[in-house]
């Protein structure tokens, strides 16, 4: 175990009850899907129905990713500064959380078109949180406590949250 895992780890883990998830893109985790099988973490994808495998290879998933865990280590140790996803501090299950993130998956252009939001990329999160109003924040982070991730530069983490209402932004070293 590296140093940087374990200072990373330890500002995801700050004592808080709540359990962590992370939202990783499989366009973005080479062998994710692998990873998913052979390491067994709690997971579900975040796109509906059957999916073609090179659909099921590019989509993203939530996993919880538990403290000490080898899904945990590898995401952190590989991931971390190459844009693999965020990480949220939620109290809620699996099931709940899926049916969240689903919400945001689809936008719409001024004309109607839909398209792909990928929020879970943390240079696309990291950028977007801080234009939304009060409402959009509710409504992004409904039963979220917190959402983290790399900063431009990997040596930090940001941590968003709310705080009555408004967006309140942290930057942690981690190396």
């Amino acid at each position: 175990m590296s140093d940087r895992v374990d200072a990373i780890r330890g500002k995801l883990y700050r004592g808080e009850d709540a359990s962590i998830w992370t939202i990783l893109d499989g366009a973005s985790v080479p062998g994710l899907r692998q990873q998913l099988a052979d390491l067994e973490p709690e997971h579900a994808c975040l796109y509906a129905g059957d999916l073609t495998p090179d659909m099921e290879e590019v989509a993203p998933y939530l996993v919880k990713v538990e403290r000490e865990a080898p899904f945990m280590e590898w995401v952190l140790d590989q991931g971390w500064g190459n844009h693999w996803g965020v990480f949220a501090q939620a109290g809620e299950d699996l099931i709940a959380l899926r049916k969240h993130f689903r919400r945001f998956l689809t936008v719409h252009d001024e004309n109607g078109k839909p398209m792909i939001f990928r929020y879970y990329d943390p240079r696309v999160l990291r950028v977007y949180l801080p234009t939304c109003n009060a409402e959009e924040l509710k409504t992004l982070f409904g039963p979220v406590q917190s959402y983290m991730m790399e900063d431009d530069n990997p040596a930090a983490m940001l941590r968003f949250r709310l705080k009555n209402g408004a967006l309140v932004k942290q930057a942690e070293p981690v190396s």
